[in-house]
């Protein structure tokens, strides 16, 4: 008996090609005008599909899939508003350069703005989020309207994997009847293959960047949010043996080793004033997404390098510190590895006073640590140590993925945030798409505001013991008491806090979650081995502190480090 799927030849050809081109995952929300595309997907063996009823959250629950797979996932929503709830997730898809498929089923063009439901104007409606746009015949009536379709689509899935990834878009209108069933015939479509030259530089560039590097005492490499690369990571190891050469990275880098210079805040805020000049290199090289720390933003834009160089493969290079000299638009593993043997060591104490400051910041931390009161800082300081080896770790925006700067966790699989755009919009629902494909333990650590703002990602079937979620139940909106101006503001309570009392309890229940709680140090110590120890169900930790003192005693960990740095003079 043959294989009935959806009448719509463009529809057919969109499934074939996403095939075909290595596309196996696919999340659907439900609809009518996109019933041909979930019949035909729903049907299609060769991919696996899944099904959100929030487009908002589906699309993030792919954002996890491609973050953590480093290959594309497709999406597909009904027509009118349904798409534009995909809007966040296709944003930070396109900062943090994930390949997403997104397809959006369309009214007929001589529809649009004709007062039709479900009718708006999709046709580009993503352009400022995605690599590009492509909108689909609505029927086609022969071989050159195939011929078409079947471009379109090669070049979209092409264009999403091609140097700098990132999501794109493929708007599809459909006719009515959308229910129609038919069989095809065996057929092999056109599959247009994407080859990519190798990487590499001109000997004449390469020489003359090599001069420049072996021409100077004080080199600082800085590492922005990136997937894990194992290959460049090391490359960055033999790099910074030598004295001239310090590796800064941010915990989202997933680049740190006992060599690098992690924790960026706490190291730099052991430096006096007076001596910023000779902690700011000669040249800065940069790479990966955009930078958590405002403190290292600040130093060196204030105490700026002579040269700095961006290698990232990317049509708009970020001018992060106002003295870009040099695009090096090459992948940072490919270039890293191009000139490693030719770099040569150079007399320099530079890299000794970062490491020297290094472990100062560490014995202060710990000290801090032992007499800390209980509060965010704390709790932070007991859970950091317990996370199991080998787990995969999700840090919402915006306190917790600060707080992560400050603590070492080197037993971690891997660190992802959305840092891309920033938003605490959709962390949980990452964190599900991401643990989706894990086979080890997820956990993601989260604010109260941002779990409930996401609270429809524990509404998924797909949830699995797998994933751990810790809530940080401090009243919310605390990260307003310890950045610059808010805190000063008699609207920070009302506007920009959002003071909030997280039913965390319930949502845990609702959604069949195994519940824990602390409210104390003894507490949190004593309910942390049974939290990850639990293997039945998906469990949430709910930790609640003070947020009134949480501000205070972070600006004094800072305090202290500051004394520790004078005083070590």
């Amino acid at each position: 008996m043959p294989d009935y799927t959806s009448d719509k030849d463009g529809v057919r050809i969109l499934v074939e090609i996403l095939v075909r081109k290595g596309v196996k995952r696919i999340i659907l929300s439900p609809g009518s005008r996109n019933a041909p595309l979930l019949i035909a997907f729903a049907r299609e063996k060769r991919m696996q599909h899944y099904v959100v009823l929030d487009e908002r959250s589906a699309a993030f629950m792919a954002l996890g899939m491609a973050q953590h797979s480093g290959e594309p996932v497709a999406l597909a929503c009904t027509s009118g508003t349904a798409p534009l709830n995909y809007g966040p997730a296709i944003a930070e898809a396109y900062y943090q350069r994930l390949p997403l498929i997104v397809v959006t089923a369309d009214r007929p063009v001589e529809w649009i703005d004709q007062e039709d439901c479900q009718t708006i104007r999709q046709n580009g409606l993503f352009a400022n989020i995605v690599k590009a746009s492509w909108q689909l015949p609505a029927e086609l009536r022969d071989e050159d309207e195939r011929w078409y379709a079947n471009r379109l689509v090669n070049d979209a899935v092409n264009c999403a994997m091609r140097g700098r990834r990132g999501p794109v878009h493929i708007n599809i209108p459909l006719r009515e009847p959308l229910y129609g069933l038919r069989s095809y015939p065996e057929e092999q479509p056109r599959v247009v293959e994407l080859v990519e030259a190798a990487p590499f530089l001109s000997s004449e560039v390469s020489d003359r960047l090599v001069s420049r590097l072996n021409s100077c005492r004080k080199i600082m490499i800085l590492a922005g949010f990136q997937l894990p690369d194992r290959q460049l990571r090391d490359c960055l190891y033999r790099l910074a043996v030598l004295d001239q050469v310090v590796v800064l990275t941010e915990t989202p880098s997933n680049l740190g080793s006992e060599r690098h210079i992690g924790m960026i805040d706490r190291v730099l805020a052991t430096i006096q004033e007076e001596e910023k000049p000779d902690f700011a290199p000669d040249l800065l090289i940069t790479f990966g997404g955009a930078l958590i720390s405002r403190q290292v933003k600040a130093f060196l834009r204030q105490y700026r390098p002579r040269e700095h160089w961006y290698v990232e493969q990317n049509e708009h290079p970020a001018d992060t510190f106002k003295v870009l000299t040099t695009q090096i638009n090459l992948k940072a593993v490919d270039f890293f590895n191009s000139v490693i043997e030719r770099v040569v060591p150079v007399f320099s104490d530079y890299a000794v006073r970062w490491r020297q400051k290094k472990k100062l910041a560490a014995v202060c931390h710990n000290e801090f640590s032992r007499r800390t009161v209980w509060c965010d800082w704390k709790a932070f300081s007991l859970i950091w140590p317990t996370i199991p080896e080998g787990a995969a770790l999700q840090l919402a925006n915006s306190t917790p993925v600060r707080y992560a700067q400050l603590f070492e966790c080197p037993q971690v699989f891997r660190v992802d945030s959305n840092r891309g755009t920033s938003g605490i919009d959709g962390s949980t629902s990452t964190a599900v798409g991401a643990a989706v494909l894990y086979t080890g333990l997820t956990v993601l650590v989260t604010g109260d505001m941002s779990f409930l703002y996401d609270s429809n990602a524990l509404w998924n079937k797909y949830i699995h013991p797998r994933l751990k979620i810790i809530v940080m139940k401090n009243g919310g909106g605390g990260i307003f008491r310890f950045i610059p101006g808010p805190s000063e503001l008699p609207e920070l309570e009302e506007c920009f806090e959002m003071s909030c009392d997280a039913d965390v309890k319930g949502f845990a229940w609702l959604h069949h979650f195994r519940y824990f709680q602390a409210v104390s140090e003894e507490e949190l110590q004593a309910v942390l081995p049974s939290f990850w120890a639990e293997s039945q169900a998906p469990a949430i930790l709910a930790v609640e502190t003070p947020g009134l003192i949480n501000a205070g005693v972070l600006k004094e960990y800072f305090r202290q480090l500051a004394i520790a740095g004078k005083n070590r003079e």
